[in-house]
C-alpha cells in the first residue's frame, strides 16, 4: 500500500500515514482513481488540534477491518481543513445543509465528479444514541452504490445544483454608522451579563466583536458630550470574565478554543493560533485605553514599565502573558508561529493541564497549596474529569509576589507532564494575524522584542510563501505546502505587513502588501457583484462550487481581512492606490450590512474595519530628523490613536513613506500631521497639542 501522505507538510496528514487506509491526499489523482475503479471517494477532513477527530481515527482509521472495508470499496482522501480551508468550506456547506449540523472530523461520501451525497461528522465505532456506526455506515453506501449507483449520482449532482441556488452574493445593504449603532443594540441583547460574552455554552471567545466594541467606544468617547458607554462595558465585562476563567491558561498564559460551560470554566483545551492573535490585539487595545484612565499625561511611562511589585492591571497582564505564549510555546525554528496545540495530550483530553489538591499539596507545600486552591478554585469535588480542576483566578491575589512564586513553581511543575502536540505547520493567515497583533501589543506595552519577532516571522512568510507574487497557504519546517493561497490569506498577510509598516516605516512592507492587494483584487473578486469577492483564486483548481463566505467565524471572513486591508491601505498607499483601494473597500461596505444588521455576532471584522472607516479612517504622520526628536509625538500616538488609526513617523519626506510626503518640520521641529479621511488638521508640535487633536 502506498504511504501517499508521508511527505505532507501537515502534521494532520503526518499522523495518518501510517494508518492501514490506503489514503490519498486531495489530488485529481485520487479521482481518477475512483472514475477508473467505479467507486465513491470517502473524504475525511479535520485537523491536529481536533479532539473528535483522534478519537475516530483511533476507533476506525486504525480498525484493519474497517480500513479493508475502506481500501475495497472506496477511494479514502484525508484533508487538514487548515491547509485546505476551501475544500473543507464546500463540503461544510454540503453538511449543514444534509444534517442541520456541522463540525469535525466531517465524512462526506463523494461521486467520482466530487459531488456529496452522505454527509456526516464523527462516527462511532459502535452504534451510539441511535447514531450508526461507522462500519454500518460503510455497508450502507456499498448497498446503495451497487444496487442504486445512478440514483445515487442524480442526487447528488441534485445536492450541487441546490447549494448553487442558496447562495449568491449578498444584496446591497450599506454598513454605515446607523447600521453600526444597531449592531451593538443587537449584540447588548444577546449579551450574558452575568458572564460576559454572548450566547449560552458552548462559549466561543468573540475576539473581533471585541475589538469593534472597544474601536466604537473609543469614537464615541472622541464626540461631544456623555457617551453611551454599553460597548465599553461589553468589552470590558467579556475581557474580565475570560481572563479569569478556566480558557485563560493561568500558569502560562494564552486561550483555549472556547468554554464548554457558559461561565469560561471548563475548555476545549486546544489553543489555535488564530484565537490567541485576535484576542492578543483586543487585550492589547483594552490595556492601551485603560492606560490612558490611569493618568492622561503623555510623559508618563508607558504601561508595563513601572516596578514588578506592582499589581498589572489584567488586561496588560493578559496580553503580556499572551504575547509571550505565543514567543515560547507557538513560535517555529524558522521565525513563525505553529498553527496549534492539541486538545489531548496521551489521548487524554486536558491531562497536561488540570489539577487536584493533593497534587497541589505535592508540588508546594501544605500551607501554599491550601492558599493556591482557594485561589485558583481547586477543590476535591473538582470542576473538571475525575476530579481534577480547571485553574481559575476570579480575583487577584492577597499576595501578588506570593502568586508569582506559586505560579513559577505550578508551571515548572507542569512542565513535567506529558505535554500536548503541536501541529507546527505555518498558515499564512494566522501568521499575519499574530503578526499584526504582536506589532500593536509590542507599540502599546513598548516591547521591542515582539515587534522583532513580528518582522522575523514577516520575513519567513515572504522568503518560504511568497513567490512570483503569489502566496503558498502553510509551509512546515521551511517548506512550502502544496496548496495555494485564498482569500484570508492575501487580506490577514497584508494586514500584517501594513502594521509593519507603520512600526517601522520600512518600504519593503508596504510595497509588497500593496502587491498581495493588488493581486487580491485581480484574481478574487467577483466581476458579477461588484463589492462582493470569492474566496479562491480565479486561476485556482476548480471544486463543485467556488466557496465565497463573507460571515466572519473562528476567524476573520475572506472578504473582511481584505476590507479591513484595503482601508488601512488607502491611508498608507500612494496617491494612484489609495483612492482605488478606498473605493473598492466602499463597495464591500455596500454590501456587508445585512450580515452586520441580522448576526453582528459573525460580522465582528466588518464592524471592526467599518469603525475604521467611519474614524476617517484617521491619519497621524510624525516627521522629525532623529528618534529622539519624534519621541514624545511618537509616544502620545502610541497612547491615544485610537484603534484602527493609521501612524507613522520617519524623517520628513522619508523615501517609500507616502503618509510622510509633503510633512516637513514646523519651525526646525519635529511634529505631527492629523488627516482624517482626506482632511487635515494644521501640524502640531508638542505631545500636549497631538492628544488634544487625537481626543
Amino acid at each position: 500500500m502506498a504511504q501517499r501522505l508521508a511527505e505532507a507538510t501537515s502534521p494532520y496528514l503526518l499522523q495518518h500515514a501510517d494508518n492501514p487506509v490506503d489514503w490519498f491526499p486531495w489530488s485529481q489523482e485520487a479521482f481518477d482513481e475512483a472514475r477508473r475503479r467505479d467507486v465513491p471517494v470517502l473524504l475525511s477532513v479535520g485537523y491536529a488540534a481536533c479532539h473528535w477527530c483522534h478519537v475516530m481515527a483511533h476507533e476506525s482509521f486504525e480498525d484493519p477491518e474497517i480500513a479493508a472495508v475502506m481500501n475495497e470499496h472506496f477511494v479514502n482522501i484525508k484533508v487538514d481543513r487548515e491547509e485546505r480551508p476551501d475544500v473543507d468550506a464546500v463540503y461544510l456547506e454540503a453538511t449543514q445543509a444534509m444534517t442541520g449540523q456541522a463540525g469535525w472530523p466531517m465524512t462526506c461520501i463523494l461521486t467520482p465528479e466530487g459531488e456529496p451525497f452522505h454527509c456526516g461528522t464523527y462516527y462511532p465505532s459502535a452504534p451510539l444514541h441511535g447514531m450508526p456506526s461507522f462500519r454500518q455506515l460503510l455497508d450502507a453506501v456499498v448497498r446503495a452504490w451497487s444496487e442504486r449507483g445512478d440514483e445515487v449520482r442524480q442526487g447528488a449532482a441534485k445536492v450541487v445544483e441546490q447549494l448553487a441556488g442558496q447562495r449568491g452574493a449578498l444584496p446591497e445593504s450599506v454598513l454605515d454608522a446607523e447600521v453600526i449603532a444597531s449592531a451593538v443594540q443587537t449584540l447588548h441583547g444577546e449579551f450574558d451579563s452575568r458572564t460576559g460574552g454572548f450566547g449560552d455554552s458552548p462559549k466561543f471567545p468573540p475576539s473581533m466583536v471585541l475589538e469593534f466594541l472597544l474601536r466604537h467606544d473609543e469614537r464615541l468617547a472622541a464626540g461631544d458630550g456623555d457617551r453611551d458607554t454599553t460597548a465599553w462595558d461589553m468589552a470590558v465585562a467579556t475581557c474580565e470574565a475570560m481572563a479569569r476563567g478556566g480558557i485563560y491558561d493561568q500558569l502560562a498564559g494564552g486561550f483555549a478554543r472556547y468554554s464548554v460551560d457558559a461561565d469560561w470554566v471548563v475548555p476545549h483545551f486546544e489553543k489555535m493560533l488564530y484565537d490567541n492573535a485576535l484576542l492578543l490585539r483586543a487585550y492589547a487595545h483594552l490595556a492601551r485605553r485603560q492606560s490612558q484612565a490611569v493618568s492622561s499625561s503623555e510623559e508618563e511611562a508607558p504601561p508595563g514599565s513601572e516596578s514588578s511589585e506592582r499589581v498589572p492591571v489584567l488586561a496588560e497582564r493578559v496580553t503580556r502573558e499572551t504575547a509571550e505564549f505565543l514567543l515560547r510555546e507557538l513560535r517555529t525554528p524558522e521565525g513563525g508561529f505553529a498553527a496549534s496545540l492539541d486538545a489531548d495530550t496521551d489521548g487524554v483530553e486536558g491531562l497536561t493541564y488540570v489539577w487536584t489538591p493533593a497534587q497541589l499539596r505535592e508540588v508546594l507545600g501544605e500551607a501554599d497549596a491550601e492558599w493556591a486552591a482557594e485561589l485558583l478554585a481547586v477543590t476535591e469535588a473538582g470542576t473538571f474529569e475525575r476530579g481534577a480542576s480547571t485553574l481559575q483566578l476570579r480575583h487577584d491575589p492577597d499576595d501578588w509576589q506570593r502568586w508569582l512564586r506559586v505560579r513559577e513553581s505550578l508551571h515548572a511543575a507542569r512542565l513535567q507532564r506529558p505535554q500536548p502536540a503541536r501541529d507546527d505547520k505555518v498558515v499564512t493567515a494566522w501568521n499575519g494575524m499574530a503578526i499584526t497583533a504582536l506589532v500593536e501589543a509590542s507599540s502599546v506595552l513598548d516591547e521591542p522584542e515582539w515587534l522583532r519577532a513580528a518582522e522575523q516571522a514577516a520575513t519567513l512568510l515572504l522568503e518560504e510563501h511568497y513567490s512570483g507574487g503569489r502566496l503558498r497557504r502553510n509551509s512546515r519546517a521551511g517548506t512550502a505546502g502544496p496548496a495555494v493561497g485564498v482569500l484570508e490569506d492575501y487580506g490577514c498577510l497584508a494586514e500584517g505587513l501594513l502594521s509593519l509598516h507603520q512600526a517601522t516605516s520600512a518600504q519593503r512592507w508596504l510595497e509588497v502588501a500593496c502587491e498581495l492587494l493588488d493581486t487580491a483584487l485581480e484574481q478574487f473578486a467577483d466581476t458579477d457583484n461588484p463589492g462582493a469577492f470569492h474566496d479562491t483564486a480565479a486561476d485556482a483548481e476548480t471544486l463543485v462550487r467556488r466557496p465565497s463566505d463573507p460571515t466572519d467565524n473562528a476567524s476573520p471572513s475572506g472578504a473582511s481581512s481584505l476590507t479591513s486591508a484595503l482601508v488601512t491601505a488607502s491611508a498608507l498607499a500612494g496617491e494612484g492606490r489609495a483612492l482605488h483601494y478606498r473605493q473598492v473597500a466602499e463597495r464591500a461596505f455596500a454590501r456587508a450590512g445585512l450580515i452586520a444588521q441580522r448576526a453582528p455576532r459573525f460580522a465582528g471584522h466588518w464592524l471592526a474595519a467599518a469603525e475604521a472607516l467611519q474614524h476617517g479612517p484617521l491619519q497621524i504622520a510624525v516627521a522629525g530628523d532623529a528618534d529622539s526628536d519624534r519621541a514624545s509625538l511618537l509616544r502620545a500616538t502610541r497612547r491615544y490613536a485610537p484603534g484602527g488609526a493609521v501612524a507613522v513617523a520617519g524623517q520628513p519626506e522619508e523615501t517609500g513613506v507616502p503618509l510622510l510626503k509633503g510633512r516637513p518640520l514646523v519651525d526646525g521641529a519635529a511634529a505631527a500631521y492629523v488627516c482624517r479621511g482626506y482632511v487635515c488638521d494644521r501640524p502640531v508640535t508638542t505631545a500636549g497639542e497631538l492628544v488634544a487633536a487625537l481626543r
